[in-house]
Parts: structure tokens; C-alpha cells; sequence
């Protein structure tokens, strides 16, 4: 790992962006404004599912209209995280944190598109209340406490030294 992340630091683009001093903090706050965009977008589907909000429209129509801010960011978070793993390949590809993030990311990304795909297929069965579905307001809980995790892993990157040898960063 180490020499990859030894070649992808001496590339054009990551020197590119090693050497401006704007680019990381203005990628890194795009990244920051994706992310809240997605944690609102669920925010708000979960408050909907759970009766807490909303009900003054169907799942159907809440989640038609927070999924495409939600696929959005997910495709802006894509794009920026990978600005930065390019920008600065040590700090995030030997953490421990990064990793156990980007898993998260891989999973809470497959569950919103599955979750979605559930809520339209469940609807389409005339089901009048599928915000009453046990499974369907679970995900809904756990997708918020994926993308919870995320916020906090992916802030812990800075700090990866709290995992002590199990980080990648200061083993040999």
C-alpha cells in the first residue's frame, strides 16, 4: 500500500493539488456540504417514515422528492473524496478510519438505492401505509446511523492515531 500511495503522491494531479493551498480546504467543503445535503435528505425521509414529519404527503412523494438531492450528493461526495484521496494519498488511504468509512459509504450507499427501490416497489402495491412496514422504517433508522457513522469516521481521519496499531499509518 505504502508505494502506492508513494507513486499516486508524485502524480501531476495530486501534485496539482498538493501545491495550491485552496483546492484541499475548498474540496474538503464541498465534501462537507454533500454530505450534510444527504444527511437532510435522510433526515427528513426518516422523520417522514416515522410519522414525525411530513405526513402531509405520501413516502412516495417525500421520497420523489428528496432522491434526486440524495443521488446527487452521493455522486458530488464520490467525486470530491476522490479529489482527496488523489491530493493527499497518505492521510487517507493509511487510515484505519478512511477504510472502515469507505465501507460504511459502500453499504449506506447500496441500502439508500435498495431502500429507495423498496419504498417505490411498495407503493406501487396501493399499499396505503407503507411508512408502517416494520422493515421499511428499521432502514430507514439504521440508513441515519450508517451515514452518522460516516460523518464521524470520516472526521476521525484527521485523528486516525486513535486507533492505535490497528492503523495502517504507523505500522512499517
Amino acid at each position: 500500500m505504502r508505494q502506492f500511495v508513494n507513486w499516486l503522491s508524485q502524480t501531476p494531479l495530486s501534485l496539482t493539488v498538493q501545491t495550491h493551498e485552496w483546492m484541499i480546504p475548498t474540496i474538503q467543503s464541498i465534501h462537507i456540504v454533500a454530505i450534510g445535503v444527504v444527511m437532510g435528505s435522510m433526515f427528513m425521509m426518516t422523520l417522514r417514515i416515522w410519522g414525525w414529519a411530513g405526513r402531509d404527503q405520501t413516502l412516495l412523494q417525500t421520497a420523489a422528492r428528496f432522491a434526486p438531492w440524495l443521488k446527487g450528493a452521493l455522486v458530488v461526495l464520490l467525486l470530491t473524496g476522490g479529489v482527496m484521496v488523489i491530493g493527499e494519498p497518505a492521510r487517507e488511504l493509511l487510515a484505519l478510519s478512511f477504510w472502515l468509512k469507505m465501507a460504511l459509504v459502500a453499504i449506506g450507499t447500496t441500502l439508500v438505492l435498495t431502500f429507495e427501490h423498496s419504498i417505490a416497489v411498495q407503493a406501487s402495491r396501493r399499499q396505503p401505509a407503507v411508512d408502517r412496514i416494520p422493515a421499511i422504517r428499521a432502514g430507514a433508522l439504521v440508513l441515519f446511523l450508517i451515514w452518522v457513522a460516516v460523518i464521524v469516521l470520516g472526521r476521525l481521519i484527521a485523528y486516525d492515531y486513535v486507533w492505535g496499531s490497528w492503523s495502517r499509518s504507523l505500522t512499517g
